[in-house]
């Protein structure tokens, strides 16, 4: 959720901060406490507190493992988006879907086995998907773009206008055997090598992509389900759909994108839009993965690059906020119905529980059966991996 989700608003609920409304926020100057506008109450049998923006999304309450202790570096977008998707704001690095990519492998030879939906062309652009050092074949393929509506985005150039298959393939031979060719005079060449599974990959992506970007197969209840067609929710719907078909077809990494969450101003008419973009279509996503019993293998994770301030500048409007905020997570090996970390009374700050991106990633990787201290990758003599130095898998929410 690019931009920032006001976490006091949906995930994190803080009664204190209704009790003292209105009052000087502590240790900030001409700030004033500001209560959620929205109604906080208790889902599932494990009485989780969710706001009244996510009506759909609480049904799913005993799924759901919410992370009240994240925190990040720095309250600035392109720096903490970065940072998010590459463990990194200081330095290129691999995107973490390049790096599961890079330690699973494909489940289907025909398909990227990491695809972005949506992604934003701005706050690090393909840095967010890149592979950096990591040879190209495992960067992610892009679909559509932020503001872009998915139902006529696709991927350039999957079909050639001059050549039939058989003489595409022929054309295709040809340029290999120069590459081939190429690498044996350079004894080993790995981005040459990448381009070369490239070449094939997308030779075999003609044929395989456009049956799993079409939504022809899915049944009217199910497109209704997810809310397609049906004005707000339909663009965010498409993805959520499409990554549940994608998860299916042998996709290892998929990223949905939706903005915009910065809300420093106009906050009730704003973060109520974005939640009713957002919230049927993931409780349908979550809801699909259960029925068809891949809940358990899919982790499923929610957030922005950081949260927003409990207290305000200006009426009806929150800012940026690093040093506390939420995510959450379902399905693959994590608990659900249970709360993990919290920040302060007001929600300004994480103060147990604590999880930093770093160890977000780390985790993460341990749940899809990666050790984020041994998955690693030797470049410009040093070993890299996407925790750098740091990271701690967080056992407590572990099933």
């Amino acid at each position: 959720m690019r931009g920032g989700p006001s976490h006091v608003d949906t995930f994190d609920h803080k009664p204190q901060l209704a009790v003292d409304n209105g009052k000087p926020a502590p240790g900030k100057k001409n700030r004033k406490l500001m209560e959620s506008p929205w109604a906080f109450k208790q889902h599932g049998q494990s009485g989780q507190w969710i706001s009244e923006l996510f009506p759909n999304v609480a049904g799913h309450a005993d799924d759901l493992c919410v992370l009240n202790g994240m925190h990040a570096d720095v309250p600035s977008h392109p720096e903490c988006f970065v940072q998010l998707h590459t463990g990194s704001f200081q330095f290129v690095r691999p995107s973490m879907g390049a790096w599961v990519l890079y330690g699973l492998g494909t489940e289907n030879a025909n398909l990227p086995g990491f695809i972005t939906l949506n992604p934003p062309s701005r706050v690090g652009g393909a840095q967010n998907y890149g592979s950096s050092f990591l040879p190209a074949v495992y960067q992610g393929t892009r679909i559509g773009q932020l503001g872009q509506s998915l139902k006529t985005a696709t991927i350039g150039n999957l079909k050639n206008p001059r050549l039939d298959r058989s003489a595409q393939r022929r054309q295709i031979d040809f340029v290999q055997s120069l590459n081939r060719g190429l690498i044996e005079k350079r004894q080993s060449d790995e981005q040459l090598e990448s381009v070369i599974e490239s070449y094939e990959l997308a030779f075999r992506m003609q044929s395989e992509l456009p049956k799993v970007l079409s939504l022809s197969k899915e049944t009217a209840k199910t497109q209704q389900a997810y809310g397609v067609d049906a004005g707000p929710t339909d663009n965010f719907g498409r993805q959520c759909l499409l990554a549940r078909r994608l998860a299916e077809a042998g996709v290892r990494f998929i990223e949905l994108s939706h903005a915009n969450w910065d809300q420093h101003g106009g906050l009730q008419k704003r973060l109520t839009a974005n939640c009713r973009a957002v919230d049927q279509p993931i409780a349908a996503l979550l809801g699909d993965l259960k029925q068809r019993d891949m809940l358990k293998d899919t982790l499923v994770v929610w957030g922005g690059e950081f949260g927003r301030t409990p207290h305000i500048k200006k009426a009806d409007g929150r800012d940026h906020n690093s040093t506390g905020f939420t995510f959450w997570m379902a399905g693959g090996g994590v608990k659900g119905g249970i709360a993990h970390g919290k920040t302060d009374e007001y929600g300004m700050e994480a103060i147990s529980g604590k999880v930093h991106f770093h160890d977000l990633h780390a985790t993460m990787l341990h749940l899809l059966g990666l050790d984020h201290k041994k998955l690693t990758y030797r470049y410009a003599g040093r070993d890299f991996r996407l925790t750098d130095v740091y990271g701690d898998v967080v056992k407590e929410i572990l099933v």
